[in-house]
């Protein structure tokens, strides 16, 4: 199978374009993959690194704020179209996969426009503007969560899951002495998704001394440009900081207790590997998508919100102290985790690329 994946901008697009990737070749090992991405986001040092060829364009997103940056935008998206023509038909794939970011608007819809097959993925709940467009022309989409079905074409859409679920099933556990930890205390695992969040660093830069003398340890994941205001701060011995932790479901697995943004691909594996966490949804995003994925979670009990505008105070270390200590809360919590698990993702997808390259 000849494959052209895009995907970028966060980890939560990024690791299930890989995902499905890996499950592409571990079917069919002769397969040719080219992945294209913007030139300055985190795919273009992740998927070298994972030594998948790789191509990048200058693309934007829109913007809210400022209608004037959105001419800049109509003009990469009109050079990266004609620029994504030539590298299609120059690779001419079987099909054409977007799993997510801008990136993917003007790769997938250069593919749809020379006639070749499409297929999008849709972490979220709620599906992104980019997706909505593509969905018109594409030839099938996965979804991650049932309630999503609604908002693409009917016949189009077909409830996947997250492949990033199977990734995180087969990752190999850390050993906590990675970071100075040992298995006989429990672990609190915080990460405010793979970019950070400089409002909710500053939260917990200013309370993290109060998990000073818990009886668990703590890791904290800023995001790499919030790391780079706060590394020179002294922080509890049980407390480790670090600005990025590449497949985290290797840490996620020796967890305790989950804090984290409501990005989908993290749900996808919290769900999978059944962990009890504490969901803050970041406000920031369109259409207010993360609080609906972690509305998924917790009207079944499977997780528990905390609102950022309601962190106050020790707030989050109280819920922390509350639910760590409360076994059968976390027992509840994981049971209700395993109904929503949908196993063997990737594997769909590829059976739903390889069936639309079959009758190509």
């Amino acid at each position: 199978m000849k494959v052209i994946v895009s995907a970028g901008g966060t980890g939560g697009h990024i690791y299930p374009a890989l995902a499905i990737i890996n499950r592409i070749k571990q079917m069919e090992p002769d397969s040719s993959v080219l992945y294209i991405g913007t030139h300055n986001r985190m795919e273009k040092d992740i998927v070298p690194a994972n030594n998948i060829p790789f191509k990048s364009i200058e693309i934007y997103g829109l913007s809210g704020k400022n209608p004037f940056k959105n001419i800049k935008t109509i003009k990469s998206f009109l050079k990266s179209y004609k620029e994504c023509r030539e590298i299609i038909k120059k690779f001419n794939p079987d099909v054409v996969i977007g799993v997510g970011g801008y990136v993917t608007g003007p790769v997938v819809y250069a593919a749809q426009k020379l006639g070749y097959k499409t297929f999008i993925h849709e972490q979220n709940s709620i599906p992104g503007k980019c997706n909505k467009f593509l969905s018109k022309n594409c030839t099938k989409i996965g979804v991650s969560f049932k309630s999503t079905l609604e908002y693409f074409p009917a016949g189009k859409a077909i409830f996947t899951g997250n492949p990033c679920s199977e990734s995180a099933i087969n990752s190999v556990a850390i050993d906590k002495a990675e970071f100075g930890f040992t298995d006989d205390r429990k672990l609190v695992y915080i990460v405010m998704g793979s970019l950070g969040s400089e409002k909710m660093t500053e939260f917990l830069v200013k309370s993290i001394y109060m998990f000073n003398n818990k009886p668990y340890d703590v890791i904290f994941v800023s995001g790499k440009s919030s790391f780079e205001m706060i590394k020179n701060n002294e922080f509890p011995k049980n407390v480790k900081v670090v600005p990025y932790i590449d497949n985290q479901s290797r840490v996620l697995k020796k967890a305790d207790l989950i804090v984290s943004r409501c990005g989908a691909s993290t749900l996808s594996e919290i769900i999978a590997l059944g962990k009890p966490s504490i969901l803050i949804p970041s406000p920031y995003v369109a259409n207010n998508h993360q609080y609906k994925n972690a509305l998924d979670l917790t009207v079944r009990n499977a997780a528990i919100m905390l609102e950022e505008k309601d962190l106050k105070g020790d707030i989050l270390v109280r819920k922390i102290d509350e639910l760590i200590n409360d076994s059968k809360k976390l027992t509840e919590m994981t049971n209700n985790l395993k109904e929503l698990y949908i196993p063997n993702s990737a594997q769909k997808i590829y059976n739903i690329l390889h069936e639309m390259v079959d009758r190509k």
